[in-house]
This record gives structure tokens, C-alpha cells and sequence, in this order.
């Protein structure tokens, strides 16, 4: 630990809205914070996040909710179209249990939002974890570029398929559930006949396009389909060709997507796997956000996760009460752990009825919509709101800043 009247040290790799929410805590706290960013520059855009539940009263607690509130995509609701583009359902669009929230926003841009109102942490750019050495009262990280840095703690923020996280934690407790379902996610040249609304097709074979309007003049574009292939390491034309074949015959507006892809500078894909790892600290290395409980696009709340997230974990480093490292990385788990695990349970049934792979699967979605999505998204609001009065989770810790 620091001693008297020294700064105290953390590590952050990964600028993601979580590794970011940490080190605006940590940073308020008192903390030297550097952080580490394997892309040799910020990484902007992104497709939608909500911000919904306890991670509404962590913006407000940063003084960021009206700067997120403007940082709005301009969605307005969620409809479900039909081949000539008319709509057959409307989503639930109203109140916290929407499925266009309030607090809609890029994830570029809410992360923009947080990294600006940091200032002063350390941010370095194309450098990430190579080595990690252990001591008692310290860790110290060797970057790829050569840095050898001290301090008191490791977090690893690095998303999903962090390699960080998979050399020190152990495999065995590292647990990957594949939904089966890929995605080719990217930034489109806006249209006149795109509106305010997120529009969202289905066709047979479990394939769904959906058009998502932003607030930079462009249209945010998802094709996803399920069952899915790994494209991850996939040259980007062979992934292109692929997808473009799985959608030849999809109508609506799936060939302006794939045509506009092509050149979309932003164009990526995903394999969506949950993740969940048994234990999220080993010694003074400390893993948040997807990194440790992946919920995906499909298990819905992961930026709100992150921000609640990076805001006990940095409240657990915090607390004097906590003067053993081990203690307050268990106290950190203890009040997340259950919130992480209620919001991550996505049931196999709701792929099926996502992305209906028959005809007959379709007309039976197209019935079930409103009703269905309802409920999903109510219980996912419930989730994020947390349970019963006795429950940690429930409530957010408090924390002592400068």
C-alpha cells in the first residue's frame, strides 16, 4: 500500500466505459491513474448503449447526466418493419422499460463524455500488458513497448476477449458461452427514407437488419444472424463475401447495408460469447466490465454495467475500512457479482425468438412482438434496478473523493 502522504497508484488497461469509468474514480478519489490503450488512438463510434437503472445514479454522481442526455442518438422509438419497409410492430417506447431509453448514446460518445471530464489521468495509446510481476505490496507491468510500470493495483478492462485476463487467470475459470449469433456492425451514409426510429427486419434463416439513426448525421447499421460463423480474424473482404452471400436473398434494405459496407471505415464483426469468470481478482490484479461478465448485445445492459462497475470497483479500493488488497477486491465482488449475474441470464429461447429461422417461427414472432419484448425488457429494467431492500447490489456504495 502507499504510504503516508503518497499517491496512491492504479493501472487501467483498457479504455473502455468501464476501464474509463474506474479511472474517473480512482482519478476523483486521489489516485494517479495511467491507462493503457492497445488502439493507437481513441476509438470512436460504436453502435447504441442505454444507460438505465444504478448506472443513471452513477452519471449524475460524475455531474455527467446532462452531457449524456446531449450527447442523445435523436432514437425515438423501435419498430419492426416488413419487407416494403411498413411497419408491422411497434416496440414498448415509453418510460425506463423502453426499448429506446432515455439516455441513448454512442458508446464512442459516452466514453468521449467520461475520458474529457478526466483530464488529467495518464492515457498512452498503443501500448497494452505484456508481462506482470507480482509482489506483495505492488504489481508491476511491462508494456509491449518496453514501459515498467509500479503500482498498487492491475485493473483489466480490455472487453471480452481480453488477453490479459486469459494468461492470468486461470482457463478453467474462465467460462465462454457462444449465442451462436454474428454480427457485421458499421457506420452508413444517411438516406431520406431513414427516420428517428430503430428499424428493425427479420427474415427467414435467422437473419435481421437493423437501422438505427445517430446523432452525427449517418445511420448505424447491423446485420445479424443466427446460426452464426466466427468471422473474428477473418480478412475483411472474405468476412464481407460471407455475409454477403448469407444475405443474397434478404429483402428490405439488407443489399444497401452490404453495399454500403464496402467502404465504411468503422466496419466490424462480432461473435457474440457471454462471458463469465469465477473469480474476478488474482492477487492484486482486479478484472471489470466484459472482461469479467460479457453479457453481449443479446443479455442487454452491458454500458450500464460498466459504468456501475468501474464505480464500485474504484469505492472498494477507496474505503479505508478495506486496508487489505484482498479485502477490498472481495468487497468489490461481493455488491457486483449479483447484479452482474441477474442482468447476464439470457435464455436459449430468446435467440430463437430473436432471430425466428423458419416461416412459420416468423409468424409466430411477429404476433408475440410487443408482448414478448415487453416483458424482456421490463424484467432487463428490474435487473438493473436490482431486487430486494437487504441485497448489496441494490444500493450503491459510498465513496470518499477529493
Amino acid at each position: 500500500m502507499a504510504r503516508p502522504g503518497e499517491q496512491r497508484r492504479a493501472i487501467v488497461s483498457g479504455a473502455s466505459i468501464a476501464g474509463l469509468s474506474t479511472a474517473f474514480w480512482l482519478h476523483r478519489a486521489g489516485w494517479h491513474v495511467t491507462v493503457l490503450e492497445r488502439a493507437p488512438q481513441f476509438r470512436d463510434g460504436g453502435q447504441n448503449v442505454d444507460v438505465r437503472g444504478l448506472a443513471r445514479e452513477v452519471l449524475q454522481r460524475m455531474g455527467l447526466l446532462d452531457a449524456v442526455r446531449a450527447a442523445n442518438t435523436t432514437e425515438t422509438g423501435t419498430v419492426v418493419v416488413n419487407t416494403d419497409g411498413t411497419v408491422r410492430a411497434t416496440l414498448p417506447s415509453d418510460g425506463p422499460e423502453g426499448a429506446t431509453a432515455e439516455l441513448e448514446v454512442l458508446r464512442g460518445d459516452l466514453a468521449k463524455i467520461i475520458l474529457d471530464a478526466v483530464p488529467d489521468v495518464e492515457l498512452v495509446y498503443g501500448d497494452t500488458v505484456a508481462e506482470v510481476r507480482h509482489h506483495d505490496d505492488r504489481v508491476e507491468v511491462v508494456t509491449t513497448t518496453g514501459r515498467h510500470l509500479d503500482a498498487e493495483f492491475l485493473v483489466v478492462a480490455e472487453g471480452a476477449r481480453s488477453r490479459t485476463r486469459d494468461r492470468l487467470f486461470p482457463a478453467e475459470t474462465i467460462h465462454r458461452r457462444d449465442l451462436d449469433i454474428t454480427m457485421a456492425v458499421g457506420t452508413i451514409p444517411r438516406t431520406d427514407t431513414d427516420d428517428q426510429t430503430w428499424r428493425w427486419y427479420n427474415a427467414v434463416g435467422g437473419r435481421s437488419v437493423h437501422l438505427r439513426p445517430d446523432n452525427h448525421g449517418t445511420t448505424r447499421a447491423i446485420l445479424a444472424y443466427a446460426p452464426g460463423e466466427d468471422l473474428l480474424g477473418v480478412d475483411r473482404q472474405e468476412a464481407l463475401a460471407r455475409v454477403r452471400s448469407r444475405y443474397a436473398d434478404v429483402g428490405w434494405q439488407a443489399q444497401r447495408v452490404l453495399d454500403a459496407f464496402e467502404h465504411a471505415d468503422d466496419l466490424y464483426f462480432d461473435q457474440l460469447t457471454q462471458i463469465r469468470v469465477d473469480q474476478w481478482h488474482r492477487g492484486r490484479v482486479v478484472l471489470v466490465g466484459d472482461a469479467a461478465w460479457c453479457v453481449t448485445l443479446m443479455g442487454g445492459g452491458g454500458a450500464s454495467l460498466a459504468l456501475i462497475g468501474g464505480y464500485t470497483l474504484a469505492a472498494a479500493l477507496t474505503d479505508d475500512a478495506n486496508d487489505d488488497p484482498t479485502s477490498a477486491l472481495v468487497a468489490y465482488e461481493r455488491r457486483m457479482r449479483p447484479l452482474a449475474d441477474r442482468v447476464g441470464r439470457t435464455p436459449k429461447a430468446l435467440v430463437r425468438f430473436a432471430y425466428p429461422r423458419t416461416r412459420a417461427g416468423l409468424v409466430a414472432r411477429g404476433i408475440a412482438d410487443r408482448l414478448v419484448t415487453a416483458t424482456i425488457l421490463r424484467t432487463l429494467v428490474q435487473r438493473l434496478h436490482a431486487g430486494k431492500e437487504d441485497d448489496d447490489a441494490a444500493i450503491l456504495p459510498t465513496m470518499a473523493t477529493n
